[in-house]
């Protein structure tokens, strides 16, 4: 990519931003742990929100996808639009009882919802293995695709890229703390979004727009019709009917994953803790949901199936959303190309950086190292935190080429252990040993069966037997050690439900404590998540039927949305009021 003046003026005016909202807010973010870690829990839900979509627009998001749809088309996207019904679960269902924990990680709910050494032994054990082993190897997915990035576009060697990258991001996200970086973060996502957009009708005007590219894409592909289609064939190989299905009624709540986790979790509940009350959060994990499915998969897409027409023959198909950018993109418009990545990058990195940091000092050295130093003494350790978190990443990311196989063997401890992180919110019963057997036996399960039998989740009827296996195995040890262990002292259950006030099956609480009752309606809020995972895959759908000329069924969707829109809103103004 040749970079003229005003490219390189663009993104250098970017990283001054940056790095003045990071000084800005030093002495904010530093009050205390409170406000580095969770903002005080005054931030807005459109601010929230947009941190959050931020945080998942990575550098590799718009690479990934345009892996997805070079290998299977459009419907190649189900592999993470599935989570539709996660996080729709999460706003209408558990937002609410998060923000009522007034816990700082969600690692630290351990200890709020369990009793004994089981639960302290726990939330030790998740906060390291979720700080160190799982954030850094994101952290350098995150940081190898960036340092791809730049090696296509402007010849920088990996090591001065990863320094450039991570350095400006570790100095506003250490010295603000999660202030600077939801403030950033707002900026950051726009950014991104605006270059995603700009090279996207830069793309279809190369290809004659879109009936130029159906034609395009039909004369290159002998399958080029079916590259649109936005669900798979019921015979797909890749994608068969019976993985479809497992995706959908059971993937999405039963199996755990940094930043989808069911029941809501990770970064996600961090800005749900940061919000100014529940109506915030509520309505912040609704806009980074509507965002995260809605806005921004479709400009992603249409430069996909363009590169697939322009260079069908990529060995790396990833590649061809960077070589779009390089080849189309007039000079100016490239450094903000540019810059809209370094954006995605830095929110996402700084996220994680601040996200592990909280894990380490308020779930490991606070609570069992030195619970009782002043509040500069943690903020100055969390600033140091933040930067061996960035340091240990810089050694996984120059070995990502030989780890990346221990990605799935890492994450095979959260196959199967969804059910335990929801029922904990409604059942008294579920005790730290429900979570802990839970763990174990998705562990053992799963690389049981991937490593001793030899099943690959890329094998699709070879996945679905996994994911089933472990799912009914996981659940079985977990119920069978619940009820066969301790529950939960009476006294931390009171304690809990007083704090939370959660609705379900609490029968022994309340009658110790009848005057406390939750004040969520559990069958409204079901009903709002069915209206509204409807109302995504509506606005979704809707959008791509418009853009493909279909434009009857197209607004035939949108008016349906539209409705469950207006309901969903009737129901919250119910239970919130003017609030």
């Amino acid at each position: 990519m040749k970079l003229v003046y005003l490219d390189g003026l663009i993104i250098a005016a970017y990283f001054i931003f940056v790095l003045l909202v990071g000084i800005s807010f030093t002495k904010k973010g530093g009050k205390n742990v409170g406000e580095y870690f969770v903002s005080g829990r005054n931030l807005h839900w459109w601010l929230a929100g947009t941190s959050m979509v931020a945080t998942t627009f990575a550098a590799d998001t718009p690479l990934a996808v345009t892996g997805l749809v070079a290998s299977h088309g459009i419907a190649g996207n189900w592999l993470w639009w599935n989570m539709v019904f996660s996080g729709i679960l999460t706003v209408f269902v558990f937002a609410r009882l998060w923000r009522r924990s007034e816990v700082i990680t969600d690692v630290e709910f351990v200890e709020a919802r369990y009793s004994g050494t089981p639960a302290s032994i726990l939330r030790g054990f998740k906060a390291v293995y979720l700080a160190i082993p799982i954030n850094c190897i994101i952290i350098g997915w995150v940081n190898l695709a960036m340092v791809k990035i730049l090696q296509h576009t402007i010849g920088i060697p990996p090591i001065q890229g990863l320094a450039l990258s991570l350095g400006i991001t570790l100095v506003y996200s250490a010295l603000g703390g999660l202030w600077s970086i939801v403030i950033t973060d707002f900026i950051q996502f726009w950014l991104a979004m605006v270059g995603a957009v700009l090279l996207m009708f830069f793309a279809l005007e190369k290809v004659g727009g879109i009936a130029g590219l159906q034609t395009a894409l039909a004369a290159t592909y002998p399958n080029g019709k079916n590259l649109l289609n936005f669900f798979p064939d019921i015979d797909s190989p890749w994608m068969p009917l019976s993985a479809l299905v497992t995706y959908l009624a059971v993937t999405w709540w039963a199996s755990w994953y940094p930043g989808a986790e069911p029941g809501g979790g990770g970064y996600i509940a961090q800005r749900i803790f940061s919000a100014k009350n529940e109506r915030h959060s509520l309505l912040a994990a609704l806009w980074f949901n509507i965002a995260h499915y809605t806005i921004r998969p479709w400009p992603w897409i249409l430069v996909a199936l363009v590169a697939m027409v322009l260079y069908p023959n990529l060995t790396d198909k990833e590649t061809g959303y960077i070589l779009a950018m390089n080849d189309l993109l007039p000079a100016g418009l490239r450094g903000l190309m540019l810059a809209g990545f370094f954006a995605a990058y830095m929110s996402t990195l700084s996220t994680h950086l601040n996200w592990g940091a909280s894990y380490l000092i308020n779930d490991v050295y606070k609570r069992f190292i030195n619970p009782n130093a002043s509040e500069n003494h943690y903020v100055l350790l969390s600033r140091i935190t933040t930067i061996v978190i960035a340091g240990i990443s810089v050694i996984t990311t120059l070995l990502m080429n030989t780890i990346s196989g221990a990605w799935k063997f890492l994450i095979a401890i959260g196959a199967g252990t969804g059910s335990v992180y929801i029922l904990r919110w409604f059942w008294w019963r579920i005790n730290a040993w429900s979570e802990i057997s839970a763990m174990l036996a998705a562990f053992i399960i799963s690389v049981s069966l991937q490593f001793g039998l030899g099943w690959k989740v890329d094998v699709p009827y070879q996945f679905v037997l996994m994911t089933l296996t472990t799912v009914i195995g996981t659940t079985f040890v977990w119920g069978v050690v619940t009820l066969l262990t301790a529950p939960v002292a009476q006294d931390k259950l009171i304690e809990f439900y007083r704090r939370v006030k959660p609705p379900g099956w609490w029968k022994p609480v309340k009658q110790a404590i009848p005057n406390i009752q939750s004040p969520d309606n559990l069958p409204l809020n079901l009903i709002n998540w069915l209206s509204g995972c409807a109302l995504i895959y509506c606005v979704l759908f809707g959008l791509g039927k418009l853009i493909f000329g279909d434009i009857l069924f197209g607004l035939t969707l949108i008016i349906i949305a539209l409705f469950l829109w207006l309901n969903i809103s009737r129901n919250l103004k119910t239970q919130f009021g003017n609030e």
